[in-house]
């Protein structure tokens, strides 16, 4: 499905490649070593692909949309260095991470690196509408970080609260890519508007569906990963079961969750109790509303070949695996 969604902007993403490791050139050979080694990574490139597609489906993709498309994955590549630094991580995508194979300083500096030069590469090119945009982004998915921290410290989380954490620490990044596509595309502010709502939209979706994926079988791992439920984070599966379910279970589960008595012990209860009390169902549910409000906001513009392709995004996190 992804190859289908790419195939308007294959041309641009190709391109793309070359312009994208151009910004990361450096005469120090050990910040060029790790740069090289992290891009060697890959990915699927996914926030680039929906800046590409918004630029299409808002007027067309322009020397802009690179830009904005490279300072938006310079930003993201930079927070998930810095991420491995926090969380002690020793891989990344099935290999070693930038601190296991070096240090913390290095991955910290070279995460610095990325980020200046994406700001570096923004204001040499005048795109101060998308620094501002991404910027902003920056700022909420910072505090969106620490207010979940600080929500799994107090297990206080409220749906309400949920809904506007994932906003501030997921769906920001996902609503920046689209707005600033259109942006590049010289759009009015009517579809960079409709655009911003899309990625939003689509951003919330997208991480009810990883929040999902926590308490379901894993067909990789055969298996649910309970890291939520580790990491002390009370998602939409869990909030949902522990309010519909009887108090004394709810109790019984949140003095489980609290106490941190055997991790794995924890983990295998909350699976069983957000089964057994609807959680997946209603998560689902609330996933595909938040899809149904995405597709509500990219109808609201002309149709073009982008326009199927943004719709299909939808259904590819619904139907995802992993």
């Amino acid at each position: 499905m992804i190859d289908e969604i790419r195939k308007p902007i294959l041309k641009h993403m190709e391109d793309f490649e070359p312009f994208f490791r151009e910004q990361l050139h450096s005469p120090n050979k050990l910040l060029a070593i790790v740069t090289h080694y992290i891009l060697r990574r890959g990915g699927k490139k996914m926030r680039p692909m929906l800046v590409f597609l918004s630029a299409l489906q808002s007027g067309g993709v322009t020397k802009s949309s690179n830009i904005a498309a490279a300072l938006i994955e310079l930003l993201h590549t930079a927070t998930l260095v810095h991420d491995d630094v926090v969380d002690e991580s020793e891989e990344r995508r099935g290999q070693k991470s930038v601190n296991a194979l070096w240090n913390s300083k290095v991955a910290v500096l070279v995460g610095d690196f990325f980020l200046a030069r994406g700001l570096q590469m923004a204001t040499e090119n005048g795109e101060l509408a998308i620094l501002k945009t991404v910027s902003d982004a920056v700022q909420e998915i910072s505090e969106g970080e620490i207010e979940q921290m600080e929500h799994a410290r107090k297990l206080d989380i409220k749906e309400e609260t949920y809904y506007e954490v994932i906003r501030k620490k997921t769906a920001t990044l996902i609503a920046a890519c689209t707005k600033c596509g259109a942006i590049s595309a010289g759009a009015r502010e009517e579809t960079i508007q409709a655009m911003y709502e899309y990625g939003l939209n689509l951003g919330i979706a997208f991480q009810i569906k990883d929040d999902i994926f926590d308490y379901q079988k894993s067909s990789l791992l055969g298996k649910p990963t309970g890291n939520d439920i580790k990491e002390r984070k009370l998602t939409l599966p869990l909030l949902y079961a522990l309010r519909t379910a009887p108090k004394d279970k709810s109790k019984e589960m949140m003095k489980m969750i609290r106490s941190k008595y055997k991790e794995s012990k924890t983990a295998k209860e909350a699976t069983e109790f957000v089964q057994q009390y609807g959680g997946i169902e209603y998560s689902v549910k609330k996933m595909k509303e938040y899809g149904n409000m995405a597709v509500e906001a990219l109808h609201r513009l002309p149709i073009n070949e982008a326009t199927p392709c943004l719709e299909k995004l939808i259904l590819f996190n619904e139907q995802r695996k992993k």
